[in-house]
């Protein structure tokens, strides 16, 4: 016959605690923790309590009897006919006084009376609950807002330590770092305060919630907030670039032909972007169009200047930029904002040229290219329209690659890039240091992505 494990109890065993119904009942409303949690960690405080007094050799278990409304302790011993370890051992006598049904090799739980474990038993359990229950809330915390990274949360503004804000979130709180903020905007502690959740990061001491009012996603959240188009995802945000409290440019793109995705989050009179605009403290908006040609998207970027030429660069990921004289300072911006961002938003390194400097800087270009190798100036236009504007690019590139260049032949192509290459070698033996020797132009603006 196999062993049966038994539980059994004596008269007037009481718990040391009274209808913990009620109290996992409250606990569990106002912490928000699930019940099933609590129910656990009362068992094992109380049986880390039971270990203090019986030590960490002895079968014990911890039960939660609800219709009690209290934990059932219970010390498991083995029915023996000799009984060598009176801790773990009961001999079948004294076992069947405690169920008369008991046999030999049974294990058979005797209920403890809680009340003998003494006052720092009692305080260690409760320390346990206590702590038990602080990590619970952690948790919920934690998997609360770890589906929230990337979204729009709103606090109240508690108090500002050495140039961090700490908001209140209602369960726990953020913190905005100073790197984080914008200058341009000041807050008072009960301030109202919408931000981007940034990161969150578990520590001891709880989920650290890390919020930002300068990061690009923040203008994506309250797009997706204020445009239905964009959270049914017909409009799409392809990029964005800010530089906070100033101006920002966001490029979106449409996944239906019928529906404009710059008009989508302008809205009518353009209360969309507003809404945006308040909420940024003023910031101004740019909204272009994305288009999947880069040369495109940089024209897009580069509103409300006109662009008149693209001269792409795909070796070093770059574009030129030719304006109208008079676009020119648009095209630039404020100190070089306009084009920063473009830059930013596409992702491309872009020189910006006004009409008149790229015509002087094609006649030095093709001049050099005529005196350094020799040729006619037609071939020269040539090599320009090319993208070669000396012959150490030419002298740069591959001969493999130069003999595509249509229009040469192979031979004609061969001497040209022998040439550059001599006299790249030259110009490199008379001086090494590139910065002694003098730039023939350079950009109105450069700016790198």
């Amino acid at each position: 016959m196999a062993a049966k494990k038994r539980k059994t109890a004596k008269e007037g065993v009481k718990s040391m605690f009274i209808n913990l119904n009620s109290v996992i009942e409250q606990v569990g409303k106002d912490k928000g923790i699930p019940k099933e949690t609590l129910v656990e960690t009362i068992e094992s405080a109380m049986l880390s309590a039971a270990r203090r007094k019986y030590g960490i050799t002895a079968e014990l278990e911890a039960h939660y009897n609800e219709e009690l409304g209290e934990v059932e302790l219970f010390q498991f011993k083995t029915v023996s006919e000799f009984v060598e370890d009176p801790d773990a051992q009961i001999s079948l006598p004294e076992a069947q006084k405690l169920d008369s049904e008991a046999s030999l090799g049974d294990s058979l739980g005797e209920k403890l009376d809680s009340n003998q474990f003494g006052r720092i038993a009692a305080q260690t359990a409760k320390q346990v609950i206590i702590q038990k229950v602080r990590d619970a809330e952690r948790d919920i915390v934690y998997n609360e807002y770890k589906d929230k990274l990337g979204e729009l949360v709103t606090g109240i503004v508690r108090r500002n330590e050495k140039g961090n804000l700490i908001v209140d979130l209602g369960r726990t709180e953020g913190i905005m770092p100073m790197k984080e903020q914008v200058p341009t905007e000041n807050y008072k502690v009960n301030d109202r305060l919408t931000a981007y959740l940034l990161d969150l990061k578990r520590e001891s001491r709880g989920p650290q919630i890390l919020l930002s009012r300068r990061n690009p996603g923040l203008i994506r959240a309250l797009f997706y907030m204020e445009v239905p188009e964009i959270s049914e995802g017909i409009v799409e945000i392809k990029a964005a670039a800010r530089e906070p409290g100033s101006r920002a440019k966001v490029a979106v793109y449409s996944t239906d032909s019928d529906v404009d995705p710059v008009g989508a989050c302008v809205g009518m009179k353009g209360s969309r972007v507003q809404s945006v605009v308040q909420e940024l403290k003023g910031e101004k908006i740019d909204i272009v169009n994305f288009d999947n040609d880069p040369a495109r998207f940089v024209c897009n970027a580069i509103a409300p200047a006109e662009v008149s030429k693209v001269i792409i660069h795909e070796k070093d990921h770059s574009m030129e930029i030719v304006v109208p004289d008079d676009q020119l300072s648009l095209a630039i911006g404020k100190k070089g904002q306009n084009v920063r961002l473009a830059a930013q938003l596409t992702g491309w390194n872009i020189d910006i040229f006004s009409e008149t400097k790229i015509e002087e800087l094609q006649k030095v270009a093709k001049m050099a290219l005529v005196e350094d190798l020799g040729v006619e100036e037609s071939t020269a236009s040539i090599l320009y329209s090319h993208a070669y504007r000396s012959s150490q690019e030419i002298a740069g590139t591959t001969l493999e690659e130069f003999l595509t260049m249509p229009g040469f032949s192979d031979e004609s192509l061969k001497t040209i890039h022998e040439k550059a290459v001599a006299k790249t070698r030259a110009k490199s033996g008379r001086n090494n240091s590139a910065e002694d020797q003098p730039k023939e132009s350079s950009p109105e603006n450069t700016v790198e992505s």
